[in-house]
């Protein structure tokens, strides 16, 4: 049994603190569409968590790579121009961060997005006097499910794995934090099944943010 404390909360972000897993998939199925591909929105939504230079190999594993690249940028071309300004963020998830700040143990940001979409969110949700450390796409080499954006917000945080738990809405967060050697804490907020979660890892599943919030003192993030 776990008896150290908790030093640190890595949050993702898309699907898990704000409502925006949905506007993805609307915004990748444009930019497919406009280059000729025609993938259902459902095959799309299988794989939102994950950042374009991991989703869309996932895809369309035939296209050339710098193919592949140009639809990537190309969504988040789009995804800031015409998506990012109807997300929302869901009831409570500020609060659920003020809390963990509350126990002592620093909140990290820890996204498959771009480091513009995290600085835009963080002022969404006006958290940024809470914010220990971030980690976005930009400051690693492979995006989620790859271990690179936890391990990089561990050592950001100066927090050992085994004193971190992270919080996710997609496998690939479970996938990624668990290669990282931290446990996952999952939310079904961003549409994924609670079979999918656990079997990628997650310890403990709960409705939404603010479920995880309500039962706060008897989770993981309460140490």
């Amino acid at each position: 049994m776990q008896d150290q404390a908790i030093e640190a909360v890595l949050f993702d972000l898309d699907g898990t603190l704000v409502d925006s897993n949905e506007l993805h998939v609307a915004a990748w199925a444009q930019v497919f569409e406009g280059a000729g591909h025609a993938i259902p929105a459902e095959v799309i939504r299988g794989q939102i968590g994950k950042g374009g230079d991991n989703l869309v190999p996932a895809l369309l594993p035939d296209l050339a790579e710098e193919a592949q690249e140009e639809l990537a940028d190309e969504h988040g071309r789009l995804f800031k121009q015409a998506f990012i300004d109807r997300v929302i963020p869901f009831p409570d998830a500020a609060a659920l961060l003020r809390r963990v700040r509350q126990t002592g143990a620093k909140v990290v940001l820890a996204s498959s997005a771009s480091g513009e979409e995290l600085d835009h969110y963080v002022e969404l949700l006006g958290v940024g006097d809470v914010i220990s450390a971030t980690t976005s796409t930009d400051d690693v080499g492979a995006s989620k499910p790859a271990p690179d954006i936890f391990a990089v917000a561990l050592k950001k945080a100066a927090v050992a794995p085994d004193r971190a738990v992270a919080v996710g809405d997609t496998p690939y967060d479970a996938e990624s934090a668990g290669r990282a050697g931290v446990r996952t804490v999952g939310v079904l907020s961003g549409g994924f099944a609670e079979s999918a979660l656990r079997e990628a890892g997650a310890v403990a599943i709960y409705r939404d943010v603010a479920e995880l919030l309500a039962r706060f003192e008897e989770s993981l993030l309460a140490g």
